[in-house]
């Protein structure tokens, strides 16, 4: 079973669709690069290592050992639901989606928050090694958030790993720098995100990155008013003001970044 082994899961998950995504940014990227794309992944990738192995050391298994303990007791608002098991699933991974646009939303709202966050975005270039560029102050945060929701939603073992696989996979397609057809993101984006859309709130212009905030479902942003797709898509700029000097851009740089001068 899956739960037996959620560390080669979740490693297999990651490592495969990475993989596939930068070969295809490689062999059809969307735009060329504007600093070094070999320097950005060692960064982003070195942040991504640095995260494992801190987050590993302070809650180690703790989301699985509480889906299992909450499952157990039935503890939670599934577990005292009455619906078929695949309803629970479903209502499972669209409430938790929701919480994470709300958290992505809070992230850009909340100055405090913001500081963590913009290190996500200070990326000068927007690919699939984007979607690992956290902060680890950012993660933590996100991670008691996580076990809490798994509390009081009585997530069980399958729910957990269900929802942080689509994270993965869905959070790596549409930071990705393809080219994807229209075609196909008129009719992904009507529930789920393409890159296009993400593109955007990578944006350098505020107006613009306060949007699309939606990381497996469109639908969040479609109802609550922050979805934005009339954009040129050519003319967007990835970054953060004031952060566009690649040498201040490095590994060591980005950790302290949310300790130093406020940049909105």
């Amino acid at each position: 079973m899956l739960e037996n082994h959620p560390a080669l899961l979740r490693t297999a998950i990651f490592t495969g669709v990475l993989l596939f995504f930068l070969i295809w940014e490689l062999l059809s990227p969307y735009r060329p690069n504007s600093v070094s794309k070999v320097k950005r992944w060692l960064i982003n990738l070195g942040m991504t290592g640095f995260n494992t192995v801190v987050l590993g050391l302070i809650f180690g298994a703790a989301p699985l050992m509480l889906a299992a303990y909450v499952t157990k007791n039935q503890i939670g608002a599934l577990n005292a639901l009455a619906a078929p098991y695949w309803l629970k699933v479903l209502l499972a991974l669209m409430f938790m989606d929701f919480m994470l646009w709300v958290w992505h939303l809070l992230n850009h709202e909340v100055p405090l928050l913001w500081r963590f966050h913009r290190v996500h975005h200070t990326d000068l270039d927007m690919d699939v090694s984007t979607a690992t560029r956290f902060h680890l102050g950012e993660l933590g945060i996100s991670a008691l958030i996580k076990l809490a929701l798994i509390y009081l939603l009585g997530l069980d073992v399958l729910m957990v790993l269900l929802f942080e696989s689509l994270v993965v996979a869905t959070a790596q397609f549409h930071h990705s720098s393809l080219k994807v057809p229209a075609w196909f993101e008129n009719i992904w984006y009507v529930l789920f995100v393409p890159p296009s859309m993400h593109r955007v709130h990578h944006s350098v212009k505020i107006r613009e990155r306060n949007t699309n905030y939606g990381t497996i479902f469109s639908l969040w942003d479609r109802f609550m008013g922050t979805l934005l797709t009339a954009v040129d898509q050519a003319g967007i700029r990835i970054g953060v003001g004031g952060h566009f000097e690649e040498k201040k851009l490095n590994l060591p740089q980005l950790l302290v970044m949310p300790f130093t001068r406020y940049v909105r």
